[in-house]
């Protein structure tokens, strides 16, 4: 992420102490953008993870953009964004990132050349 001015997001760092009220049930992957290492901040009160993100939210480009559970041209596509659609970004892994339209999901990885060109 270049340092673009970010959009506007209702997400904040929630006030006060986060903790679990008993056992959550792991959402299947691809559902939540939830993952061990880290999580969408929208789901720090409710999913335990390493860390909690502030999306980047950015579009998603002219050809849309399809998300995978992995970071690899062979993996599936399993959910197709359309073109302009919000997509926040969570992670970036080379030529990949992870992201979603929103805390509800699907989430997965798209190349970021799927993805619009940053505005400044």
């Amino acid at each position: 992420m270049n340092g673009a001015a970010r959009e506007n997001t209702d997400y904040a760092v929630p006030h006060g102490v986060l903790g679990l009220k008993g056992p959550v049930e792991k959402p299947a992957p691809g559902t939540l953008p939830l993952r061990g290492d880290l999580a969408h901040m929208a789901l720090a009160g409710t999913h335990l993870a390493a860390h909690y993100v502030i999306p980047h939210v950015r579009s998603v480009g002219a050809s849309g953009a399809g998300l995978r559970l992995n970071p690899r041209g062979d993996a599936e596509v399993f959910a197709t964004l359309g073109a302009a659609s919000r997509f926040e970004l969570l992670d970036v892994a080379g030529e990949w990132v992870w992201g979603c339209p929103g805390p509800q999901g699907p989430s997965g990885w798209c190349r970021a050349s799927e993805l619009a060109p940053e505005t400044v």
